[in-house]
């Protein structure tokens, strides 16, 4: 595997129009695994336009086995933009290195995910590169053109609107976390590491990091492998109680529609969809969610889908792997007696 350093003034020989670039994200010098999501992403988009992959990773210190696992999970080419100054993010000293960097390298195609890092520097980007940006897509495509066809939810969810950026380059998009899975890992790959020693950036940081408080709920329900999911069928909060007696039982999270937490019977941390959390758990069991397109956009990439819902036509039992019509509060204890019986089916 070839590991190069290079200087900025010799990008402009990977310029292509055909390469699809993203923006891994890494913290404390580990990957994030949102950056194998993107290459899930980028890999079908080469194959469409004809070009390769190449990841962009910007920080401090990165390890090389780090670095290989990109191109191990689908990267081509990876770029590892480092300074002592990266070792935090900061959207001015991050955005200085990357405005150069892309204006050397011109990619045609740039994408990152809908994350705190993705959404506050991409905009930033787009601006100074003078071009456009679709966030929160939900499908990226390449058409004959070689244009990049973003689609995304829009008027409140009630649509789905495909978007092309005809005139300006790059075209760049953001992807929501978990909206994808990573492809299969090939350790026999093979490709190129280059790394970058960035310029000091022309002025400091107007930001000075003081300390990292971690939020463990931001990341529960992301992480979880079940998750029991509640709508406004459930009709009141004090009909959770039993809910989340089940969840527990079988080892979930719980997880809730907008409407539900909009009613305030739970928390933000809970929410799925849109305005929420994506999730891609092993077991999702829908009690009382009817489907309505922003949560379904949220969900609708878990493994097993279980819905319970009264209304036979709910959206839900469109993409349900298996549903049950009927009364939530009827059915939850025959569906708990089940799944806790030794005998009984695995949950997953």
């Amino acid at each position: 595997m070839q590991n190069d350093s290079i200087t900025c003034n010799s990008l402009k020989k990977f310029q292509s129009p055909d390469d699809i670039w993203i923006l891994a994200e890494q913290r404390n010098g580990i990957l994030q695994t949102v950056s194998f999501e993107l290459l899930a992403r980028a890999v079908p988009l080469a194959v469409q336009s004809g070009g390769s992959v190449h990841a962009v990773v910007i920080g401090s210190s990165l390890p090389d086995s780090e670095l290989k696992r990109l191109i191990e999970y689908g990267a081509d080419r990876v770029f590892a933009i480092e300074s002592p100054f990266f070792e935090h993010y900061t959207i001015d000293l991050y955005s200085q290195a990357l405005i150069g960097f892309f204006q050397d390298c011109r990619p045609g195609q740039l994408i990152a995910a809908a994350t705190t890092f993705g959404r506050t520097i991409m905009p930033y980007l787009a601006m100074k590169l003078h071009t456009g940006l679709t966030a929160d897509c939900t499908k990226l495509e390449m058409s004959d053109s070689r244009r990049m066809l973003q689609t995304r939810p829009a008027a409140g969810g009630n649509i789905m609107a495909t978007i092309q950026c005809p005139e300006h380059r790059p075209q760049m998009a953001t992807v929501r976390s978990h909206s994808c899975k990573p492809l299969d890992i090939d350790k026999d790959r093979q490709g190129e590491i280059i790394r970058i020693a960035a310029c000091p950036p022309s002025k400091t940081s107007a930001v000075t990091i003081q300390k990292f408080i971690p939020v463990s709920e931001e990341t529960t329900i992301q992480n979880a492998t079940k998750i029991v999911a509640v709508g406004r069928g459930i009709k009141r909060a004090e009909n959770l109680k039993p809910i989340q007696q089940f969840a527990k039982s079988i080892g979930a999270v719980l997880g809730a529609t907008r409407e539900v937490v909009d009613r305030g019977w739970l928390p933000y941390s809970c929410q799925i969809g849109l305005s929420g959390k994506t999730i891609t758990p092993r077991l999702y069991i829908g009690l009382g969610v009817s489907g309505a397109i922003q949560h379904l956009a949220g969900m609708q990439t878990a493994e097993k889908i279980v819905a319970v819902n009264k209304d036979p036509d709910a959206p839900i039992f469109r993409i349900a792997d298996f549903g049950i019509v009927g009364d939530l509060f009827d059915v939850l204890p025959l569906l708990s007696e089940m799944l806790q019986k030794p005998s009984g089916p695995s949950p997953v």
